[in-house]
């Protein structure tokens, strides 16, 4: 359902609630280390002419790759294993350029803040050189543009001397269409949790064969969220442009529901408050992937 909503957003290290309003529709719906860079350990293609950063000013006037845009610059990402460097998140200190597989001009920028006013969390899935390609909460096309085939994540190419490393990620969250299940996995791929889970109907199925990570959370009275925050993705869905019928770009979000079994919703994941809540105890960045 489409709502325009308050949102209350408890950011522990304020120590205080902050009220932000934004229009999102629903399905309904750390610690700090030394920094480092990504290592290289990839490869790519990229021109071979030498780098010259766009000054502040051009970044500005890029497009930003938030939830409900849509970037055709940027890079589809279909790849549906995690690869061994997103084990790590970062954040940047200024709105970035990013790129696509050329590398030659920028197309798109990645806010520091994001919608919530956070520091946007970054992940990168592959690193070449100088280069660390990102998966961005952004589309890359419509479904209705593709067929219905649209990549329900997508990805550009950023300097890796723009990236602040914030975090760790142990863990990962694999979502089982076929199984309705969401099982919390770690680097070893023991299974930590399982829990049994709802998913997209068959109108409005939840993409699979992909991966994204957990961009925010948040909790949200008009959706009666109000005690489990709901657990935002980067992904999107592949099969209609607004399935929930608003202007969020067919965002995938985790989200708590009292009845969560079932092909019941509109693309989202539903899971009861004990499993909720073991997703939220993840850190954000936490790579999300989606089996059939």
């Amino acid at each position: 359902m489409t709502l325009t909503r308050t949102v209350r957003l408890t950011i522990p290290a304020l120590g205080a609630a902050l009220l932000l309003t934004f229009g999102l529709a629903g399905c309904t719906g750390h610690g700090t280390t030394a920094e480092t860079k990504p290592s290289a350990t990839s490869s790519a293609t990229a021109t071979s002419t030498p780098y010259a950063a766009p000054t502040a000013a051009q970044v500005a006037i890029l497009p930003e790759a938030k939830y409900d845009a849509v970037i055709g610059g940027l890079i589809p990402y279909y790849e549906s294993t995690i690869p061994e460097v997103a084990d790590e998140a970062y954040t940047i200190s200024s709105d970035a350029p990013l790129y696509g597989e050329d590398h030659a001009q920028p197309v798109a920028r990645l806010a520091a803040k994001n919608f919530l006013g956070q520091a946007t969390v970054v992940v990168p899935v592959q690193v070449s050189g100088d280069w660390a390609m990102v998966l961005t909460p952004a589309r890359q096309a419509l479904p209705s543009a593709t067929n219905g085939a649209a990549a329900a994540q997508s990805a550009a190419w950023i300097r890796r001397d723009l990236l602040h490393r914030s975090r760790s990620l142990p863990d990962h969250v694999v979502i089982s269409v076929g199984k309705q299940t969401v099982s919390i996995v770690d680097a070893d791929g023991t299974t930590l949790h399982d829990f049994p889970a709802g998913v997209g109907a068959g109108g409005t199925p939840t993409p699979t064969g992909v991966i994204g990570y957990i961009q925010a959370r948040y909790l949200d009275p008009a959706q009666d969220q109000t005690v489990h925050p709901i657990q935002l993705t980067t992904l999107h869905s592949a099969a209609a442009d607004e399935p929930y019928g608003g202007t969020d770009g067919g965002l995938i979000g985790v989200h708590y529901q009292p009845v969560a079994r079932g092909a019941v919703s509109h693309g989202c994941v539903r899971l009861d408050g004990d499993a909720v809540d073991a997703v939220d105890a993840l850190p954000l960045g936490t790579v999300v992937q989606i089996v059939a």
